[in-house]
């Protein structure tokens, strides 16, 4: 979608390391350093910090209820949007 606020990606395949990083870096290759990253998913709780620090914004694995993924979603992108807004 043109716009978009952000991206999610469902991963149950365990290529989270591989995959993740590159639509990371397509994302910043075209200026869209403002788009949040949510990944779901089979992810291992080691695996978290790693895409974290690689740029993901959010992870919810099996089991999240979806009332807390609303909720973090949703603070996550009014903090985006406020930030964007004081710069």
């Amino acid at each position: 979608q043109e716009d978009a606020d952000a991206v999610g990606l469902s991963l149950l395949s365990g290529a989270h390391l591989t995959l993740v990083p590159k639509v990371i870096e397509g994302l910043r290759a075209e200026g869209l350093d403002d788009v949040l990253v949510v990944v779901g998913g089979i992810i291992p709780e080691p695996d978290i910090p790693v895409l974290q620090q690689g740029g993901v914004d959010l992870v919810f694995t099996p089991g999240a209820p979806l009332p807390a993924i609303v909720e973090q979603l949703a603070a996550a992108l009014d903090k985006r949007e406020e930030a964007a807004r004081q710069s």
